[in-house]
């Protein structure tokens, strides 16, 4: 059984394609949330919800399950971090979402490189990454560069009037949603430990997104633009991919906001 924690961005992707591998393979896949009725799509599609209440949900599911864990350490549920819940679902294994901010001000990162976070997200992060490594599991971190996807990415920061700003280098290393659930999945199902970085093979600033956006669809980002700064940072994911023995459907940003910008029309289509 696998069981996740943290049913967001990432995580309702990662549950659609193990309900997919499920169908055929018997894999059960239920997720703790905290309003069972905010995902009635995916309860239909064969995901077992259980409200996050009471430890005694989660004594409702089977011990030895792998778990997938991406809820953020300073988020709202955060405290669902703390050993009194994952040892009372006992897993064998956690695959955990964690952030290559833990690397601080690091330009250039690979798997050699050292967590140095700068910041209090990034201490944050740190801190929950060694308290799930303390337990009784096996556990596997992704250290995920920036997430996109549908209406999330510096191509929905354009269209909003938002449009990041890379410091440090200037440049940003990325990660499409599918592709981290990708390697989550298979994370899921392996006995690859430790803490790896992940990300894309095209590393860019937000200003070349931006120009590539405009020459394609010849859209302008809006007059009265705010700029947010987010640290420039290179990320070389090659080796867990490798280790995992996944593919990255996106390798490069391009190819990824035009999936996106698909998908997006898809879902206003069906709307």
């Amino acid at each position: 059984m696998v069981i996740i924690l943290g049913l967001g961005f990432t995580g309702q992707r990662l549950a659609r394609r193990l309900l997919r591998a499920g169908a055929q393979d018997r894999v059960r896949v239920a997720a703790l949330v905290r309003d069972c009725s905010r995902f009635g799509t995916l309860a239909a599609e064969g995901l077992e919800l259980l409200e996050i209440g009471t430890l005694a949900n989660a004594q409702l599911l089977p011990k030895a399950a792998a778990l997938f864990y991406s809820i953020p350490p300073l988020g709202p549920a955060a405290d669902i971090v703390m050993h009194p819940w994952l040892c009372a679902l006992e897993p064998r294994r956690i695959v955990y979402i964690s952030s290559t901010g833990v690397y601080g001000e690091a330009a250039e990162v690979d798997e050699h490189t050292l967590p140095g976070p700068n910041d209090d997200r990034g201490r944050a992060r740190l801190a929950a990454e060694q308290r799930i490594l303390e337990g009784p599991w096996s556990t596997l971190i992704l250290r995920a560069a920036a997430i996109y996807g549908p209406h999330r990415g510096v191509h929905t920061a354009i269209r909003e009037g938002r449009l990041p700003r890379s410091a440090g280098s200037g440049v940003i290393s990325r990660i499409h949603a599918e592709d981290l659930a990708a390697l989550s999945a298979a994370g899921l199902f392996s006995d690859v430990e430790g803490a790896w970085p992940v990300a894309d093979d095209a590393p860019c600033t937000s200003a070349e997104i931006a120009a590539w956006y405009q020459t394609r669809f010849g859209e302008l980002a809006p007059d009265g633009i705010t700029e947010c700064s987010v640290a420039g940072r290179r990320v070389n994911g090659r080796k867990i991919r490798a280790l995992l023995g996944v593919e990255l459907k996106y390798a490069t940003w391009q190819a990824g906001i035009v999936a996106s910008l698909r998908e997006e029309e898809a879902r206003e289509a069906i709307a």
